[in-house]
């Protein structure tokens, strides 16, 4: 799935090259600095775009320079249709290659936007009711910190303020709380952080597919079980296949990620994780990827709680996840069968700079009951 991704990334940010050095040599500049002769302009033309394809490659990485690239595509094409129509309607040709000018400045200002989007955090409220006697809880919800990315982790203490001013009773994390490029120190500095929150309950936490590290501890300098003994440290409940009964009024379950099963080791169905657990107390899984809704509606669980999809990160692509079936949904909540799942867009962001499709959040959950 990422091997085609990446591969149409890269298919489509060479072909965007191509035709980006035929739009620069339509630019009057470009054409008198050649002095008419369309080799030398077409020559200058790829000059210009391969240095402004190399800067954006050295200051964000190979991906959001394709990214940014593709979006000056679209953008320009659209721009070229636009100036294409207009001559035709106002009876008159534009002098000047405007189109493309157009292009770069509204392609700036949307990646622009997309940038805010995805490094500041937003608070998003939920409101659930239930005819199950768990009363009233506040949980804070968060997930795909990525720590690193969008912030370090002291960075990650001023959301980790914001979130206690919501004076929740709970605070789950539902994975990717690090990423494979997140340094020793940056992930002791951010399990530090979550050990100041003052809850009525506790924190909790379940792994995402980024946590334990995709390439062996010797890459980012510590392992899953260093991440667990930290967080443990700092007072944050590790659950794996796991459930915990809360004031004998509502259980978490953390779940096992999805990718265990990729890697041969596999996790508890829905079914085995509901297993020998009181069905009239409200139950709250944590599963960081969006799936098995069927599965988890039928164990009769009340609330599921996941991340991973980054809300689909960039439109027009936001909800591929669901139209392919990878994902059960993408974003925000929907209901089966009296069961209620909540996907976040993450608080933070992963090897993508910009989020056009969503903006980073956490969420706070009103559960009502009797």
């Amino acid at each position: 799935m990422w091997a085609l991704i990446f591969g149409g990334l890269m298919a489509g940010g060479v072909a965007g090259i191509v035709y980006l050095v035929s739009r620069f040599y339509r630019f009057g500049w470009v054409r008198h600095l050649s002095g008419g002769k369309k080799g030398v302009g077409m020559l200058l033309s790829a000059v210009l775009v391969f240095a402004l394809v190399a800067v954006l490659w050295l200051t964000m990485g190979n991906m959001n320079a394709i990214i940014c690239v593709l979006h000056l595509v679209v953008f320009w094409i659209l721009c070229d249709l636009i100036f294409w129509l207009a001559p035709k309607k106002r009876g008159q040709a534009f002098q000047k290659y405007y189109a493309g000018l157009c292009a770069i400045v509204a392609t700036a200002v949307y990646l622009c936007i997309g940038w805010v989007l995805a490094n500041h955090v937003w608070k998003t409220n939920y409101e659930i009711e239930t005819d199950k006697g768990i009363g009233e809880l506040r949980i804070v919800h968060f997930a795909d910190s990525h720590v690193g990315t969008t912030f370090d982790g002291k960075g990650f203490a001023e959301y980790v303020a914001q979130m206690q001013a919501q004076n929740p009773d709970i605070v789950v994390i539902t994975g990717d709380y690090v990423d494979d490029d997140t340094s020793k120190q940056d992930m002791v500095d951010a399990c530090k952080a979550l050990g100041t929150l003052k809850t009525t309950y506790g924190v909790y936490y379940a792994f995402g597919n980024h946590d334990k590290g995709y390439y062996g501890p010797e890459y980012r300098g510590y392992s899953g079980d260093d991440l667990v003994a930290e967080l443990e440290k700092n007072g944050v409940v590790v659950l794996e296949d796991e459930a915990v009964l809360l004031d004998d009024r509502f259980y978490v379950i953390g779940r096992q990620d999805r990718s265990e099963e990729e890697h041969g080791n596999g996790r508890a169905t829905a079914s085995e994780l509901v297993q020998g657990l009181d069905q009239d107390k409200y139950m709250i899984v944590l599963d960081h990827q969006p799936g098995e809704y069927d599965e988890l509606a039928a164990a009769g669980v009340d609330l599921v709680l996941s991340g991973h999809t980054h809300g689909g990160q960039l439109f027009p692509v936001n909800y591929v996840g669901e139209w392919t079936g990878v994902n059960a949904k993408t974003y925000g909540l929907a209901r089966r069968n009296g069961t209620d799942f909540i996907v976040t867009s993450g608080i933070s962001d992963w090897a993508i700079l910009f989020k056009t499709g969503c903006k980073s959040e956490y969420v706070v959950i009103d559960v009502k009951g009797k």
